[in-house]
This record gives C-alpha cells, structure tokens and sequence, in this order.
C-alpha cells in the first residue's frame, strides 16, 4: 500500500514563512538570493524538520514524472559535489521507506545508495546545500515513465531471480574474473547464447498462448567519459538481444525497451562487455606506452568504437544463428521486435541520429576491433560478413 502524498503539516506559521521566503530563491537565477535564503535557515532551527519534509516531497514529485532513483543520483553526481549526492540519498532513503513495496528494479537502486554522512557541520553550509539539490530537483524536467512509480499498482512480485538470469549473471562474473582471456571468450560466448536462445523460448510460448504482455523499459547510465562510444555499445547489445535503445545525451543514460525477459540480460550484457572492454583498452595503452608511443583520448574513443562496432556485428550473427535453428518461430519473434519498435515509438516520437563525434586514431581503432574479436561470443569462430568500418571524418 503506497503512502499518502498530502501536503499538510501542522507546522507553525513562522517556520511555514521562513521555508517559503527561503525558497524563493530556488527559482532566482543569481547565487546572492541563495546565500540570503541559507543565512534565514540557518537562523532558524525549528525550520529544519519542514525543510526535509519539503526535500522527500520535491522527489516524490519526481516519481511521478518519470524519474527514480538512479536517475536523480546520476544527476546529482554530474552537476553537484558528493556532500549533495548523500543528501538526496537520505530524502531517497527515507521518503521510499513509506511504501509496502517498490516497483522493480527500484530496491536494488535503493540500495546502491552512498552510505555515510551528508550534514555538513555547520548550519549554513548545512542550508546552502540544501538550497543547491532542491534547486537542482525542482528544475528537473519531465521523463518518459518506464514503469509505475511508488504508490501506483504494481504487478505481482516475482520470488527470486529467474534461474536464466542467474546463470547469465554467473558466466558473466567469471568472464570478468578471469585473467585468462580464452576462457573469458568462452564464457561470454556462453552468456550471449543463453540470451539468444531464452529469447527464442519465449517467441515460442507467445505463439503457442499469446499473452497480453507488452515491452517494458528500463534506463542504464551512459555517463563519461568516452559517452558515445558507450552507447554504441548499449545499442548493439539492445539491437541484437531483440531490443531498442534510445540515448538521452543531456541526462547521461538510455532507455531500452524491450520485453521484460530481455531486458535484464541486456543490461547484464551491456555491464559486462564494458567491463571486458575497460581492461582490454587499459592493457592495449600499456603495450602502446612500453612501444615508447604516447596514446591519447583519441586512441581510448576509437578504440571504444571498434570495439562497439565489431562486436555488434558478432552479437547480431549469433542471435541469427540460434533463431534459424528453429525456423517456425521466426515469425513470432518478427512480431515481438515489431511490438518493441512500437512502443519505442510511442515513448521517442522524436528521435534523431547523432553523428559519432571522434578523433581518428588508427591504432586506437585496430585494437579496439582486435579486442572484440577477442570476445567472441559463442564458442565456434563465424565470419562477419563486410567486417567494420572507421567512423568517418567530421
């Protein structure tokens, strides 16, 4: 049962003028009405219980235009300092502690929450800070919702985690684990199969017994550096696992929509070949660097895009070659994918393509190309057909 959203108080009328007076300045666009309106709640001691009060209901605003939890703490972080980033922690904390239950995937970003302190010591400081994530929060616009916020309906629970995804979870774990980089190729390979082939399971049962189900969505950060290459990489795991992926630059993530059964593994996916990828770039610098060759950003953004670029193309073949071993459901999973295209179009009317804005460095982008053939993704080598391309000059 979700909490109430009211807005009464019982507060007394001084603090109640001094809250509204202070947070005039919220909506002021110079920093001197901001000192002023700190320096009145800092003098104000009684004001501090209707100023949390104030905090925890500005996010439960944001709920319900689209944001959650993981959204606000990757805005925080971007724009404001880390005292800032544990305070909207606390008003997260507590204001979702209300409810009987959280939407999906909202506990796990709860629990990512920073831990620690975020009072800074003295009451000003303390105020000003305040001042500063409030006028962050209520200047937020409104996002596309990819699920019921708190307090709304929400589908029966599921017990415990799919015993696919744990499996997929596992092989990815060890694949980043290992320092054997065979063994990776093996186990990612593995990983990406299950995924293909849980996907055709579930083409089969919807042809068998059509559902009402309908694509979800869910947000991942895309966050810098090297944003657009990553992103690359999120459209590449999304396209090939049977989803859609829709970069919003200015707010730092993608949306994927897709099928509820693909969208955790494609976020498993995603995390994992970034990870791989991560540490391959990081050992293809150090050979650069021990070849008396300094390597730079553009060697980390095209090394990123190869790497984005090639393995694509590998996901896409072995996604085509577990669904052409049961040729009857290919039409069951052409119906799915045309359900996502939908309603990706009818959360993004407006899209549009953004050209890969990258320094060329060839070097960068041989290794990158290298690395991902490294990781590939099902145990017997394929040929790609038409191989992969630089990013083009401009």
């Amino acid at each position: 049962m979700g909490r109430g959203t009211g807005t009464g108080t019982g507060r007394e009328d001084g603090v109640g003028t001094t809250i509204d007076k202070a947070f005039e300045a919220l909506y002021a666009s110079d920093d001197g009405s901001l000192d002023t309106a700190a320096s009145l709640l800092a003098a104000d001691r009684g004001a501090d219980a209707e100023l949390a009060r104030r905090g925890e209901e500005f996010v439960r605003t944001l709920w319900g235009r689209g944001w959650q939890p993981a959204d606000l703490l990757r805005t925080a972080r971007r724009d404001l300092a880390e005292e800032h980033v544990r305070l909207l922690a606390g008003l997260i904390r507590t204001e979702t502690a209300g409810y009987g239950r959280l939407p999906h995937r909202w506990a796990a970003q709860v629990a990512e929450l920073p831990e620690g302190p975020g009072r800074p010591a003295d009451r000003f400081s303390y105020a000003t800070a305040v001042l500063e994530l409030y006028r962050l929060l209520v200047r937020l616009p409104r996002l596309d919702a990819v699920g019921p916020a708190p307090g709304e309906a929400l589908p029966p629970p599921v017990a415990g985690e799919p015993r696919m995804l744990g499996r997929i979870r596992a092989l990815l774990a060890k694949a980043e684990a290992t320092g054997y980089p065979e063994e990776a190729e093996a186990l990612t390979a593995k990983a990406q199969e299950l995924m293909a082939r849980h996907s055709l399971d579930e083409a089969s049962l919807a042809a068998g017994a059509p559902s009402p189900e309908a694509p979800g969505a869910l947000r991942i950060g895309v966050e810098p550096p090297y944003e657009q290459a990553k992103a690359i990489l999120l459209d590449a795991v999304a396209t090939a696992n049977h989803c859609r992926a829709v970069w919003n630059e200015a707010h730092g993530f993608s949306t994927v929509v897709g099928f509820e059964s693909d969208l955790d593994p494609v976020e498993l996916l995603y995390t994992s070949l970034l990870v791989q990828g991560t540490a391959a770039m990081t050992r293809a610098e150090a050979e650069q660097r021990a070849g008396g060759r300094k390597r730079t950003k553009s060697f980390r953004q095209s090394f990123l895009l190869a790497y984005a670029n090639r393995l694509g193309a590998r996901l896409s073949a072995t996604s085509r070659r577990v669904a052409a071993e049961a040729p009857t459901l290919l039409p069951a999973l052409a119906s799915r994918e045309a359900a996502v295209t939908t309603r990706t179009d009818e959360l993004f009317p407006e899209t549009r393509t953004t050209r890969v804005r990258a320094a060329w460095d060839e070097a960068g982008w041989t290794h990158g190309a290298t690395a991902a053939d490294r990781a590939t993704l099902h145990p017997e080598r394929h040929r790609v057909e038409g191989g992969s391309r630089g990013p083009s000059d401009g």
